[in-house]
């Protein structure tokens, strides 16, 4: 490519660590082929940052790029509960943010920053509004899978297509997406869904006018037909997987991080002590919080199957009594398991010990997974991750769904059937090579001529005003 030294962007994403990491990735991306990036949230994630003894400081090696990061305010007290109350903060936010970011946008052009785009996260909708104000170009990087995207385009855009969102089992026939049911949907969609999530999908779709690009953390050869039904639409660059160079088998180049939990370091060196394709390692992200329930079925199950384990649990530390009586103190003693509130998820997936992945399937694990290679057992929750499950277990063909009874529980039983299929059972085999032949595609298309590098030169070189030289 052509030297883009001049070319600055500004991101602005939602102090949310699922939101957060993507939104880096593609910002450290950018600075890797020379492109300066200001990436902006609201000032709660400085606070975490501080509070977790994390830099908020970036180091770029080899590039003339740079990365900063700058904070706005939601008008909420660092201490409120934003995932608890996500509806008070989003209209918090939705009063607050246009102005306050207006306010810093100004501040750095003062400075002498003048950015030739504003990419934003999908779920804060006002924000193109203040692009538009400042006179900026503006694009979304879409942090979700290409078939969410489609199903809330065409959710807004044609209601015919969804008659009947109260029987899960109700089947959809919805253009690149193939054998839907209504269970397969996002929950934000959903007749159950609180009313402030609906009315994100509905903004969201509704400000694609004023939005020049559309950037998807997506690989166009996992959803190829879906990618290629939305051109008609609204064309979306799949960008993906964005995720960690280490993953990639590559090196850093940009060093610093936005996490806003400190990672348990010792959870890899537990691992690393482990035999290969022999640890079952269990996540369901930095928002769901297990029930007792769940963490009760779970742990027995993890005990009947006798093979080790790493288990992440949000605020474990704080959840002792709902672990069954002994449990804790048995896996110290034996050193058959470990629980964590936080782990190093990237590095936990390209370890030789990990045999599977039990997640709540998150788009950024989703491709996570994929990249690393490991075979799944999905256990979705909410928003995207019942799409997402469908794509693993049936598109993707690298795992197995485990579901609740129909009282709404998990069962014992459940767990250990699902575990012991994937890493066991007759599919096994299959799932392990499917698994290899997506991670492969997936890092594929970031190499020099593949799909997402392409992707990401032509909008480097849309924003800068030059010719591509790419044919995408």
């Amino acid at each position: 490519m052509e030297s883009t030294e001049a070319v600055q962007v500004i991101m602005v994403t939602l102090s949310m660590q699922g939101h957060m990491n993507p939104m880096l990735k593609l910002a450290k991306m950018l600075v890797s082929k020379g492109v300066h990036v200001t990436l902006a949230t609201n000032d709660v994630a400085r606070k975490r940052m501080l509070d977790s003894k994390i830099s908020t400081n970036f180091t770029t090696i080899n590039s003339t790029g740079r990365l900063s990061l700058e904070f706005f305010s939601d008008g909420l007290s660092h201490e409120f509960d934003r995932e608890k109350d996500s509806g008070t903060f989003l209209a918090s936010l939705k009063a607050n943010g246009p102005k306050n970011l207006s306010n810093l946008i100004t501040d750095l052009k003062a400075n002498g920053n003048q950015f030739s785009c504003l990419i934003t996260n999908p779920f804060i909708p006002w924000v193109p509004g203040v692009a538009t104000e400042h006179g900026i170009p503006c694009g979304v990087l879409w942090i979700q899978s290409a078939t969410v995207f489609a199903i809330y385009y065409h959710f807004i855009k044609d209601p015919d297509l969804f008659p009947n969102l109260e029987n899960p089992n109700g089947i959809l026939e919805l253009p690149g997406i193939p054998g839907l049911t209504v269970g397969d949907l996002p929950t934000f969609m959903l007749p159950c869904s609180p009313s402030h999530f609906r009315l994100l999908v509905t903004e969201f779709i509704s400000i694609l006018d004023k939005v020049k690009w559309v950037l998807g953390n997506s690989v166009h050869e996992l959803e190829e037909e879906t990618v290629n039904s939305l051109e008609a639409v609204k064309p979306v660059y799949s960008i993906g997987p964005l995720v960690s160079p280490s993953l990639l088998g590559k090196e850093e180049t940009i060093e610093g991080s936005v996490d806003m939990w400190r990672a348990a370091d010792s959870c890899i060196e537990w691992l690393n002590k482990q035999r290969p394709s022999s640890v079952i390692y269990i996540s369901f992200g930095s928002i769901i919080m297990s029930s007792k329930q769940q963490i009760q079925s779970i742990a027995t199950a993890l005990k009947n199957i006798k093979r080790p384990f790493l288990w992440v649990i949000k605020a474990s530390e704080t959840r002792k009594d709902e672990f069954p009586r002994g449990f804790l103190e048995e896996i110290t003693k034996d050193k058959s398991g470990l629980v964590v509130s936080w782990c190093p998820q990237e590095k936990v997936l390209t370890n030789q010990a990990l045999a599977c992945f039990v997640t709540h399937c998150g788009w950024n694990s989703t491709l996570e997974t994929v990249v690393a290679g490991v075979p799944v057992v999905a256990y979705p929750e909410w928003t995207d991750q019942p799409t997402n499950s469908k794509l693993l277990v049936d598109v993707f063909k690298v795992g197995v769904r485990m579901s609740n009874c129909e009282d709404k529980r998990l069962s014992v039983e459940e767990v250990e059937r699902c575990i012991m299929e994937v890493i066991d059972g007759p599919r096994a085999g299959e799932m392990k090579r499917r698994a290899v032949e997506l991670k492969n595609a997936a890092k594929n298309a970031l190499e020099e001529g593949g799909s997402s590098n392409r992707n990401i030169d032509k909008f480097i070189a849309e924003i800068s005003g030059k010719p591509s030289s790419n044919n995408v």
